[in-house]
């Protein structure tokens, strides 16, 4: 931040108000009917070089968090990031996963929130900060990162999601919690009940938002963004690890003026991750996979198409000896918590999920992500082997393929380059 900055809120160069939107009792207005053009963006200028991060000027307390979490030097997305949302610009930012992106829009919006506490104590109360994501797993992790890093301060934080009681949650919107983390089925149910309080918001974050500007998500996060109070200040992120050109259409309706930043490959998988095929007839995955199990060592990561196919094979993994969870939407959120956390305790040694796991599962040690059957698309692809081979780790994505599978597989291949999926 500059001497210039105001505590209270992003640094900004004025721009022109939007038509007025309805309050935040009425999510359900409507969107603009012609979204701005899409312009063809240029990589902001940045440097990815690792730095300290007692050097980017964060707060003692936060500081604190930081070194706790045994958090050293930034990593390329966080360098080029943390100076841009500082500065108060829109972003779009896009990385690999497994680098970093959440503490990238977490720790410049938690120190400037800290800033504007240490110039104006009584304002307390209000919303500040709402990040949206696709999924209760990623939100959670999210709102872990943000109690995480707030350990030593007083800021408040909450974690929105549907499977669990609305009271609490009502509570905490109605009270002014200072973030809100929240996917966005749940957080429209809160709005029709008039329960948000979102008047002095001014930093709004969409995680993993191309499965968030999808046909299913996209509706509900434009009712949020034009039900929130219009501010010219307010400051936009959108973070993930894939951004096709229909997403980054989609994003001009949210953002202004965005910068944007692209670190490593153009929505592929990470370097870290090896990537292999192995040819097995549908009806020999199971046993196939069961052995696979058995002469690999370290926590395997599965993913299946349909919930009841996470239901059966995990149940005849546990019958052949290994233990295995299953993780989908139809199971209720204990049991989803009690499944990751199992998982992540060692307790189970595999976890066969859905698509549920692709965004957000931030596990510490998974060695393999195997794909049972072929994924549908690369942005798929990308997401679920993500899961491996994070950060400084590296990993091996396996995907099984049935000769039905031959020219599904073919597709992905050509999608995500010949050379990422060899035999």
């Amino acid at each position: 931040m500059n001497s210039h900055t105001s505590p209270h809120q992003p640094s900004r160069r004025r721009r022109p108000r939007r038509s007025p939107r309805s309050g935040a009792g009425a999510p359900d207005a409507k969107p603009r009917s012609t979204p701005r053009p899409h312009v063809v963006r240029s990589q902001a200028e940045y440097d990815p070089s690792p730095v300290p991060f007692d050097t980017l000027g964060l707060g003692a307390s936060l500081l604190e968090g930081i070194r706790i979490r045994g958090f050293i030097t930034t990593t390329p997305i966080q360098s080029a990031v943390i100076p841009i949302v500082m500065n108060g610009d829109d972003l779009i930012g896009c990385a690999d996963t497994g680098t970093g992106k959440t503490a990238a829009f977490l720790l410049p919006i938690l120190n400037r929130m800290l800033r504007a506490r240490e110039a104006a104590p009584e304002e307390r109360g209000f919303t500040r900060v709402l990040i949206l994501a696709p999924t209760r797993e990623l939100a959670c992790q999210i709102e872990d990162d943000v109690q995480g890093f707030t350990y030593h301060t007083d800021l408040t934080s909450i974690a929105v999601y549907g499977g669990v009681p609305m009271d609490p949650q009502e509570r905490a919107l109605k009270s002014g919690v200072d973030i809100v983390v929240a996917t966005p089925g749940r957080l429209m149910d809160h709005m029709r009940n008039g329960a948000v309080a979102f008047a002095k918001l001014d930093t709004l974050v969409l995680d993993e938002a191309d499965r968030m500007m999808d046909m299913g998500f996209w509706p509900d996060v434009r009712r949020i963004v034009n039900a929130l109070p219009d501010c010219a200040a307010r400051q936009t992120l959108l973070f993930s690890a894939t951004m096709p050109e229909e997403v980054m259409q989609l994003a001009d309706e949210v953002v202004r003026d965005a910068r944007f930043v692209q670190i490593g490959s153009a929505g592929g998988p990470a370097r870290s991750i090896t990537h292999a095929i192995e040819e097995v007839a549908a009806a020999e995955k199971p046993e196939w996979l069961a052995k696979f199990l058995r002469r690999t060592d370290g926590p395997v990561l599965v993913f299946v198409r349909t919930k009841s196919g996470a239901e059966r094979l995990a149940r005849r993994l546990s019958a052949g000896g290994l233990k295995a969870a299953a993780l989908h939407a139809d199971r209720t959120q204990a049991e989803r918590t009690q499944a990751v956390e199992g998982f992540r305790s060692g307790r189970y040694r595999v976890l066969v999920a859905t698509d549920v796991a692709a965004r957000g599962l931030d596990i510490d040690g998974i060695t393999h992500v195997v794909n049972y059957e072929v994924p549908a698309n690369r942005e798929t692809y990308v997401h679920r082997v993500g899961r491996t081979g994070r950060a400084d780790a590296t990993g091996t994505a396996l995907t099984l393929v049935a000769p039905e599978e031959l020219r599904a597989l073919q597709a992905l291949q050509r999608s995500v380059g010949l050379e990422q999926l060899q035999n």
